[in-house]
């Protein structure tokens, strides 16, 4: 609101009818709230329903509102994964056998387990990784290996002035035997992103396409499905079994978070939430460790890295090699795929298409 002011100095004017804006102004103002200008005429606002089925549980009650942000990813996401179902049924994919293959009912261990197997890439892969955020970024890669495009985006496609809010959203899935789709909100801390990836690929075992808030942290009013998902994605990153070996009771808290991160290869936040699950810590040794951790991940900062990796990550690398290819091939058209991609030159997308291997 304080920056709506800034640009839209007379906006509180307007608000209480003491002066009318000119439709230049309100054309200016639909933008910067990103909606269409005729919404702005209307009695009251249209009730814009989410997509997909909301799983969300802030306190227990569903968010009824979705911001425009939201709204505008979850349909950006719904139009690559249709052009990808088609792409894959033109190129003969095979279906990704695991989408739906579990239950609510199915033990999660057994999940758990069969993750690591389908994905190749279970604890023992995982240790072989330098630090938890390689292993992060292996896990997204095995995930696409498998089948699913996985894109992690803080932002609309590639506008920096529109962040995704982690309050409202950690991640979705979007269920598809031909186009499974994770996408992981990349303005939340890179830690958590980890177990975001899980409990949404967990959404995938299940065959439920699913707008997610669940991080590691155990919440209240969360539904069946959260709870299956949560505990799939927490036992395949830490094995109940194996932490019970390598826990040392008599370790300080601090000293165990990073010994244990780094045998499994995950962040203290994912060690925090099984060290509670398995009664090694009671609730308010978590909830004052977990505090911590969250500030020190928040005081973290990331470089903005390159470009074209960037757009990898946000568009997904398997998704972005798949539509240079058909575009190249002359089966999509040039603008399509720029949209897209979020790019405009042709230069820009030429690079994408050496970055995935096709030059």
């Amino acid at each position: 609101m304080a920056d709506l002011l800034l640009r839209f100095p007379k906006l509180d004017a307007w608000e209480q009818g003491e002066e009318q804006p000119t439709l230049r102004q309100l054309e200016h103002f639909a933008q910067a709230v990103h909606v269409p200008v005729g919404y702005l005429f209307l009695p009251t606002p249209p009730e814009e329903r989410l997509p997909i089925p909301d799983f969300r549980t802030p306190a227990g009650q569903s968010i009824l509102r979705p911001s425009p942000n939201l709204l505008d990813t979850i349909h950006a996401c719904q139009e690559k994964q249709a052009w990808y179902r088609e792409f894959a049924q033109y190129t003969k994919q095979a279906e990704v056998a695991f989408v739906g293959s579990a239950t609510v009912h199915t033990p999660p261990e057994a999940v758990a387990l069969q993750m690591g197997r389908t994905l190749n890439f279970d604890l023992e892969d995982r240790r072989t990784c330098r630090n938890w955020e390689e292993s992060l970024r292996y896990f997204c890669i095995h995930a696409e290996q498998a089948g699913v495009l996985v894109m992690v985006n803080g932002v609309v496609g590639n506008n920096t002035k529109r962040k995704l809010d982690p309050e409202e959203f950690r991640g979705f899935s979007l269920a598809d035997r031909l186009a499974p789709l994770v996408f992981i909100n990349g303005n939340d801390t890179k830690a958590a992103r980890m177990f975001t990836l899980a409990h949404e690929l967990a959404h995938l075992w299940l065959g439920t396409t699913a707008l997610s808030d669940m991080g590691a942290a155990p919440r209240p009013g969360q539904r069946i499905e959260e709870v299956w998902c949560n505990k799939v994605a927490a036992e395949y990153l830490v094995p109940a079994e194996t932490l019970a070996s390598e826990f040392d009771a008599n370790e300080l808290l601090d000293e165990a978070l990073k010994r244990l991160g780094n045998f499994f290869k995950v962040s203290s936040l994912v060690v925090l939430r099984r060290l509670l699950d398995t009664g090694k810590i009671d609730r308010s040794r978590f909830d004052a460790a977990w505090g911590a951790e969250i500030r020190r991940f928040r005081k973290a900062r990331s470089g903005g890295g390159d470009f074209y990796k960037t757009t990898m990550t946000r568009t997904s690398r398997r998704f972005a090699r798949a539509l240079a290819e058909s575009t190249l091939e002359g089966q999509t058209l040039y603008r399509d795929a720029f949209r897209m991609l979020g790019i405009n030159k042709t230069e820009i997308f030429m690079n994408i298409a050496r970055e995935v291997g096709l030059q």
